[in-house]
């Protein structure tokens, strides 16, 4: 049976590698990699790598290599329809019956996107021939070279109502298909009894084809030259088109987003176009509509949190909000997306073309995450005084976390907003919302006023929580080994040096058995520190007033809930010096206005965000 290509890269797409060679081997992450003992051969040390970005599996020691149906059949034994059907099942997705219906649809698609392959080149002919000279000359003013021009196969369509229609007939292309693509528009007659000649439906317009992500012509889109309206016009839907599935540029972004994880979504063409030529290549836009659920599915596919980058004009907030809208019910677990803000008036094409690349990276770098999106959307960036206004903020916020059908995520954002909300009202001030010169600290008062309130020190203040959050997360982490590969590189890298040795070398020693000998549980973690010598150091630990009853650290708690506690305790300890750190960066950037300092508060500001009671970022 012969599949269509479209169904066997929606299933591809739909098949997660890693946990389809997980069923058949014990895998662990290893950086962007996952690794395990391979399959295909006898070995004690891993050489068996597997790549989720890039599909493929691969053994260093046998050189066995494939993707997820050269593991199936090689490993069940399978056929390629066999592979196929099974993993179509686990998918939950229908395997196309080899009809003579199915095969007639397969060779119309075909054809279909020959007819546009026929059409893109000669617009892209037509760019460079007399008649198309003012639209050259208008994407060389917007800043594109022939080089660019021609990479991303732009073109012209000359102003007239038949001369595509006529270039196609001499090269033998039927009428009927030009019209099926929407190349040619087939009006109604008079009476609506018959239809007249059909015309060319882009005329005067340069033209931008539009790809799937293989790379095959599909679609165009069209902007007028001069006045006129619409500015930009758009092929309609067709049996090969489907604008609330398809994302322009995709095909060019892929290789890029799948390697650095990351995806810019702008509005236009000529904002894709714009970053690629400055060096964002894994750029794409939607097709003259709102961010769709088809367009979230497809760049979930490819990375986990894609950013949104819309114009920061009045247009690009609303567009901006209804996306925040749309995703909300298509949230699951470990996927979100970000929200860039643009200077007002400004757009990526420009905002590149004029202020430069690191401009435009410092932009992306401070983007926002949704939940601090809907929160000064709703609270205007401060939290309300009074616990009247506090409560309808509260009932506001729940509104959209309600949304949310993952019950985890909402939970999630629910709790992170209460949280929010309640803790910021304590005091009876506002957290930093933008316009304020201080954040309001975990403390209860503003950073500048701490001391002279409690007369406690803060950095002494600080210095205890700090050493109760290292013996926390460290404690954390023994109770719960399975949580190795997702906190083991952070608990590393903490200083643990002012808690003593004894406590500095129990984290080393619990790291290095971890890293060592996987599979090990609370029981078998504790046997080995015991079996070490450091019995009296684990036990004076579990045994520490100072940490109190809680949860994470209780061997019985479900996973889920203390892992989440346990990030939660470790946002907490990364943000205790952003105030401080925010408030010099200001200081540095108003007596010495650089890119590079300016780079730095929006960093400063991205991880102020990130280290919310429960950090807003990761939910």
């Amino acid at each position: 049976m012969a599949f269509p290509a479209q169904f066997l890269d929606e299933l591809r797409a739909r098949c997660s590698l890693p946990e389809v060679v997980g069923r058949r081997v014990q895998l662990r992450k290893k950086g962007r990699e996952w690794e395990g003992l391979c399959p295909f051969h006898k070995e004690k040390t891993p050489s068996f790598t597997v790549n989720d970005e890039k599909g493929f599996y691969h053994c260093f020691g046998c050189g066995e290599h494939g993707g997820v149906f050269d593991f199936v059949m090689k490993t069940d034994g399978l056929s390629f329809p066999e592979t196929v059907e099974r993993l179509a099942t686990d998918a939950g997705m229908q395997v196309p019956q080899d009809t003579p219906e199915e095969r007639h649809r397969a060779e119309r698609r075909s054809s279909l996107q020959d007819v546009c392959e026929a059409a893109c080149v000669w617009f892209e002919r037509n760019l460079y021939m007399p008649e198309g000279k003012a639209a050259l000359d208008y994407l060389h003013i917007r800043g594109l070279s022939d080089e660019n021009i021609k990479y991303f196969r732009l073109g012209f369509a000359p102003n007239g109502r038949n001369m595509l229609k006529a270039a196609m007939a001499r090269d033998n292309v039927p009428e009927n298909l030009l019209v099926e693509t929407g190349m040619l528009i087939q009006p109604p007659d008079d009476r609506g009894e018959g239809q007249r000649d059909p015309y060319d439906r882009f005329r005067g317009r340069v033209m931008f084809p539009i790809m799937d992500r293989r790379g095959q012509v599909i679609a165009f889109g069209g902007r007028i030259l001069g006045d006129g309206e619409p500015k930009y016009l758009n092929s309609p839907e067709t049996p090969i088109f489907h604008k609330g599935n398809v994302l322009y540029g995709l095909n060019y972004a892929l290789p890029s987003a799948h390697k650095s994880g990351q995806m810019i979504v702008t509005e236009g063409y000529m904002d894709v176009i714009a970053l690629n030529v400055a060096g964002f290549e894994n750029a794409v836009a939607p097709l003259g509509t709102a961010l769709t659920e088809g367009h979230l599915s497809a760049l979930w596919r490819v990375v986990k949190e894609p950013v949104l980058c819309f114009d920061g004009d009045n247009a690009g907030q609303r567009a901006a909000t209804r996306a925040a809208e749309r995703a909300l019910p298509e949230l699951k677990s470990g996927y979100g997306i970000r929200f860039a803000e643009l200077p007002q008036g400004e757009d990526p094409d420009t905002l590149v073309r004029s202020k430069g690349r690191q401009v435009m990276q410092g932009v992306l770098d401070a983007a926002l995450p949704l939940s601090e999106v809907l929160w000064r959307m709703e609270s205007g960036g401060s939290t309300p005084r009074t616990p009247e206004k506090r409560a309808a903020l509260q009932q506001a916020l729940g509104a959209h976390a309600n949304r949310i059908q993952d019950p985890t995520v909402r939970g999630h954002f629910l709790k992170a907003f209460k949280d929010r909300i309640w803790q910021g009202g304590n005091t009876g001030g506002g957290s930093r919302g933008g316009s304020g010169q201080y954040k309001k600290s975990r403390y209860g008062a503003q950073n500048k006023d701490f001391q002279s309130i409690t007369g406690v020190d803060h950095r002494a203040k600080q210095t205890d929580s700090t050493t109760r959050s290292l013996k926390l997360l460290l404690l954390g982490l023994i109770a719960h080994p399975s949580f190795y590969d997702q906190v083991g590189e952070r608990l590393g890298s903490l200083d643990f040096s002012n808690l003593g040795r004894e406590l500095d070398n129990l984290r080393q020693q619990v790291l290095k058995a971890l890293a060592v000998e996987s599979g090990l549980d609370y029981r078998g973690l504790a046997h080995h520190l015991n079996g070490a010598g450091y019995a009296d150091a684990l036990e004076a630990l579990q045994n520490d007033q100072d940490l109190g009853d809680v949860f994470f650290v209780r061997t019985d708690a479900l996973p889920a809930a203390a892992l989440c506690g346990w990030e939660e305790a470790y946002g907490l300890l990364q943000g205790k010096d952003l105030d401080f750190e925010i408030r010099e960066a200001e200081r540095l950037l108003a007596e010495d206005p650089t890119t590079e300092n300016f780079q730095r508060l929006q960093s400063l500001k991205r991880q102020e965000f990130e280290a919310s009671a429960i950090p807003l970022a990761d939910v």
